[in-house]
């Protein structure tokens, strides 16, 4: 479904700009559209959660030691280099 900014709700302008983190001009259109995850078969589901534990036990074998502030700050620094106003909770 395609629609022109103009032709929105107020209501519906607003629920827009929520889910979007901004204003939305009046010469915007915008798209919706619902996807359908695909279905995935328990036993699918549980071999795939066994290789990410698997990755991730390789990956964690390999890492530096280090403490759990260490960790935050580099974490704090990974989203702040795609998020600049990001702000860590305390």
């Amino acid at each position: 479904m395609i629609r022109n900014a103009k032709d929105l709700s107020p209501d519906q302008k607003t629920v827009l700009e929520s889910l979007l983190g901004r204003r939305i001009l009046a010469d915007e259109a915008i798209s919706v559209r619902a996807i359908e995850p695909p279905a995935l078969s328990e036993q699918r589901r549980q071999e795939q959660s066994g290789q990410l534990r698997k990755y991730f036990a390789e990956v964690d074998s390999r890492r530096k030691p280090g403490s759990a502030e260490e960790a935050d700050e580099i974490l704090t620094e990974a989203i702040r280099s795609t998020r600049p106003s990001y702000r860590p909770h305390q």
